[in-house]
């Protein structure tokens, strides 16, 4: 209920300088990525996800974090703050 996901496959990308295949994942949440310890572990389990899945060498993945506050997303005609 509170993950949401969006492929856009085929999209021209440069990581590291070179067009190889690559992947670009953002992760936003609401208190779950907010500081480095917990990004850090996020990070080693959506590489091994990526690594295994997409083939990808991890050198050819990058993950950014968004971290989120209740109010900036909106879901059954209020926000997260109120549900």
């Amino acid at each position: 209920q509170r993950v949401n996901v969006t492929v856009r496959s085929g999209l021209p990308m440069v990581v590291s300088g070179s067009a190889e295949p690559c992947a670009q994942l953002l992760v936003s949440s609401i208190g779950v990525v907010g500081s480095a310890e917990q990004n850090q572990r996020h990070s080693a389990r959506f590489f091994d996800f990526l690594t295994a899945q997409l083939g990808l060498g991890t050198e050819r993945i990058v993950i950014r974090f968004y971290p989120l506050e209740p109010w900036q997303i909106g879901k059954n005609k209020t926000v997260m703050t109120f549900l």
